[in-house]
């Protein structure tokens, strides 16, 4: 994926860390952070902002394409169960860390419920920071995820603050990806 983008109108994005809306303008140019999950994050001299599925268009059809081919769940050949819904939850990031939500130790708990022919999924997770205006952000990509597999009718995603998050509770994948092991 190119390192920088020329907004082809303007787009609607999410300041980060703040959670705040923005409207970023048509012309404007911006360093592509990442693209993972499904999103992007852009950077400037002001700062960073996320850009959610609904403006990715925004971007040029060049990256849309690329984003959009890389967010697609793809259907698992497994049958549905926990390990379903955790690669689900796989393709979630956080918008400043290049790390998946599982990885990173977000997920604190899943609870899969239901009959044979459609569950109910109910996560428990948390942020690596308390202040974090994105956690709303990040709780509505693993409940969309969630829903997006076939089997499942209800998701319920929680942000829990007990126990407060620390690195430790990094995956060792998660820690070699930011090279803290």
């Amino acid at each position: 994926m190119k390192n920088e983008v020329t907004l082809v109108k303007n787009c609607i994005a999410t300041i980060i860390p703040a959670g705040d809306e923005i409207t970023l303008a048509e012309g404007a140019t911006y360093s592509i952070a990442q693209s993972l999950g499904g999103s992007v994050t852009l950077r400037d001299i002001n700062g960073m902002y996320r850009v959610g599925d609904g403006e990715l268009s925004a971007l040029g059809e060049e990256i849309y394409q690329e984003v959009i081919k890389a967010r697609e769940v793809k259907a698992s050949e497994k049958p549905f169960g926990e390990e379903v819904v955790w690669e689900a939850l796989r393709g979630c990031y956080d918008p400043e860390i290049p790390v998946n939500i599982v990885d990173l130790g977000l997920v604190y708990d899943l609870k899969i419920s239901g009959d044979e022919k459609l569950k109910n999924v109910d996560i428990k997770m948390t942020l690596t920071a308390q202040g974090c205006g994105m956690g709303p952000v990040i709780a509505d990509d693993a409940k969309t995820r969630i829903e997006s597999l076939p089997q499942v009718d209800k998701v319920t995603v929680d942000i829990v603050w007990d126990p407060v998050w620390s690195p430790k509770m990094m995956s060792d994948e998660g820690k070699r990806a930011l090279g803290l092991e």
